[in-house]
């Protein structure tokens, strides 16, 4: 096993990778990521999905099951995608037992058109969780404000979520709400909430890409001292805030109960700026009770550069929250840049779903031929 990938997990942080596809099923690839590089857990997105559905030869067959059975465009996305994290599932199994149910986990999201709809992201959850079928499948939902009820109700089923798209504290804590919300509802609905889990994705890199092109606008000294601080600076302060929820009264009662703690985890956190390290957002993020979810790129940079010397989160939230007043004191003002990163991001995923039915659209015409 990698020296540097077992230290950052020694560190108390969780390595899932941000990819999955047939191939990596088949070829033996993510189980050997599992058995060498301390990889842990897995999440997917349709932008990773229909990368990998246009691989036409690991989908061949399948294809052209589904293209003479007629079945839909999306109903067709529906077999493959949940077919690739059921087999994930069984493969990060015994990471699932080896860690009492809070690693060994694989995240399938609701499409992301219903953003915006309550209703129809909660009735969309129940249906991916009974299709797949396993009890360490993640269900992804977007951390929308229609996002929130949903994902206390899905919680309050029984069904565990990965609460994604998240950029603003306040929205963090208005997921870590609704999160303790739907484990209450499911204690009082009856279910084992010993099984239940949740994290909740924070992205990183994205917000110091809007912040350091606002602060190359301005150009001056104090500007550019600030470039590449504020994504990092954010990610601890959310963490902060995580300490204060789980160590709160209403915590402790659902922890009496069983339940386990939402952790942070650490999303988009490959580099986009190529002047920055490419294991930034890995070696600036170490903590204890954490997920880094990485492509595979981030992974082979964080073999070759990172220097994992222990905790690099908690010990100075006072410095972090200067690096915000910093920025809002030069005129960007943070509230609306998360706001904006959301809504940018709610387009992103559209588009990403618009892909994945183009790609599996142009498979099953290819197929029927």
């Amino acid at each position: 096993m990698n020296d540097r990938l077992k230290a950052l997990a020694d560190a108390g942080v969780s390595i899932w990778l941000d990819d999955l596809s047939r191939q990596r099923l088949t070829s033996g690839s993510l189980q050997a990521l599992i058995e060498d590089k301390h990889v842990v857990g897995v999440t997917t997105n349709p932008t990773i999905f229909a990368k990998a559905i246009s691989d036409a030869d690991a989908y061949a067959e399948t294809i052209g099951r589904l293209a003479a059975e007629g079945v839909s465009v999306d109903e067709a996305i529906r077999v493959i995608t949940t077919s690739d994290v059921r087999d994930a599932a069984d493969v990060f199994k015994p990471a699932y037992d080896d860690s009492e149910g809070q690693d060994g986990r694989v995240s399938i999201e609701v499409e992301p058109t219903l953003a915006h709809d309550t209703a129809k992201t909660v009735e969309q959850a129940k249906q991916l969780w009974d299709i797949v079928g396993r009890e360490n499948v993640f269900i992804k939902i977007p951390a929308t404000k229609a996002g929130l009820p949903a994902i206390t109700q899905t919680l309050a089923a029984g069904i565990s979520v990965n609460v994604t798209l998240i950029f603003s504290l306040e929205r963090y804590k208005a997921v870590a709400d609704a999160f303790l919300t739907g484990l209450e509802q499911a204690v009082e609905n009856g279910h084992d909430v010993t099984k239940m889990a949740s994290v909740a994705s924070f992205f990183v890199s994205r917000v110091d890409t809007e912040i350091d092109k606002r602060l190359d606008s301005i150009g001056t000294a104090e500007a550019k001292a600030l470039k590449g601080k504020a994504a990092i600076a954010n990610a601890r302060l959310a963490f902060q805030a995580y300490e204060e929820i789980f160590a709160s009264d209403r915590w402790r009662e659902l922890e009496t109960a069983g339940a386990k703690p939402q952790r942070p985890l650490w999303a988009s956190t490959g580099t986009k700026d190529p002047s920055y390290s490419p294991t930034l957002y890995v070696d600036n993020l170490v903590t204890r009770g954490v997920v880094n979810t990485m492509p595979e790129a981030t992974m082979k940079a964080v073999e070759e550069h990172s220097e994992i010397t222990g905790d690099t989160v908690r010990g100075d939230y006072a410095a972090d929250r200067k690096v915000i007043d910093d920025l809002e004191k030069l005129g960007i003002s943070y509230d609306e840049v998360v706001q904006l990163l959301e809504d940018e991001g709610v387009s992103k995923f559209d588009a990403s779903w618009s892909e994945l039915q183009e790609t599996v659209a142009t498979a099953l015409k290819a197929a029927a031929k």
